[in-house]
């Protein structure tokens, strides 16, 4: 069945129609200083579980659930004094928490796929705060795009690849990071599950320790682990210092380039261009994208690992 997705202005009226859509088992769109979220009631199965249709992700890939504030956080989840030092340092902010789930919780199984841990954040936006508050309860949101397909970062991303699927979307402009949470894996060894929008470095910092890292292949911990992954339309090429017949070239740092992520090598410019700019590419309809080398320190080893699963081979799912 099509539906009529709606667009729904950032005030109090939308916020207001936002929440009864999500009150009613509907997916609403919404931007957090990340990516545009695909949000729906955490408690509710069937909701839940048309997050996965909708987007045709697979059931085993478990999701992200959206709180307004810590202490919303602490009911869902075995709280630690790791999980005190970096949500004291990170949020609101693009950093999400994995921690064994609180028994009676009462968040439906889909959200964990089935895992014993539920991976939380809590959004710096203004526009998801506001939502989250006027609806009243946790929303899980994975990134509202295809399964698998790129990011989105601004409203028209999300239109473009949900309409008809989805209830609504929230216009709330561009989102500022461009790339997903940093996810932190807190049920034993702090583990660096997936690299995002807060640096490794820093967070190793805020906890005065080193972080393990997720080996690649693995079970699925967390979201954002698959393989193939954020991958447009087109062939992605990487490390590449020129084109070849068909390709446009993604460029970072000063270089000639058909879209260029920094020209000055602005590794946080960099991040907030990467996914609207592949969006761009893609759009063109080319045989392929060829990417600029990007540094791998800072914010560039997120930036990497999406690019690295973006073009990674498409039928690899984990």
């Amino acid at each position: 069945m099509t539906l009529e997705t709606r667009h729904l202005t950032a005030d109090a009226e939308g916020y207001a129609q936002a929440a009864e859509v999500w009150r009613a088992g509907g997916l609403v769109a919404f931007p957090t200083e990340t990516v545009y979220g695909l949000g729906a009631d955490a408690r509710d199965d069937m909701a839940v579980a048309r997050i996965f249709e909708a987007k045709g992700r697979p059931r085993f890939n478990p999701l992200i659930v959206h709180v307004p504030d810590a202490d919303v956080a602490r009911t869902l989840v075995e709280w630690s004094d790791a999980a005190e030092i970096l949500a004291s340092a990170f949020w609101p902010g693009a950093i999400t928490l994995v921690l064994p789930i609180r028994g009676g919780a009462g968040l439906s199984p889909l959200v964990t796929a089935e895992l014993p841990t539920l991976a939380v954040r809590v959004p710096a936006h203004p526009v998801a705060q506001a939502l989250l508050r006027a609806f009243g309860g946790p929303v899980a949101a994975p990134s509202a795009n295809p399964s698998g397909r790129i990011s989105p970062t601004e409203p028209a991303h999300v239109a473009a690849g949900l309409s008809g699927r989805i209830e609504a979307i929230v216009e709330g402009g561009a989102c500022d990071v461009g790339l997903e949470s940093t996810i932190l894996g807190l049920d034993g060894a702090p583990t660096l599950l997936r690299p995002g929008g807060i640096p490794a470095e820093a967070i190793e910092a805020a906890l005065g320790t080193s972080l393990e890292r997720h080996v690649e292949g693995g079970t699925l911990t967390a979201p954002g682990q698959m393989t193939s992954h954020y991958a447009p339309g087109a062939a992605v090429r990487l490390n590449a210092t020129e084109v070849t017949e068909g390709e446009l070239m993604l460029g970072f740092g000063p270089m000639e380039s058909d879209l260029n992520l920094s020209p000055t090598g602005d590794l946080v410019e960099a991040a907030a261009h990467l996914f609207g700019y592949l969006h761009r590419l893609d759009a063109a309809n080319v045989g392929g994208i060829a990417v600029a080398p990007i540094p791998d320190s800072g914010l560039g080893r997120a930036i990497n690992d999406r690019l690295r699963r973006a073009a990674a081979p498409r039928d690899v799912i984990g």
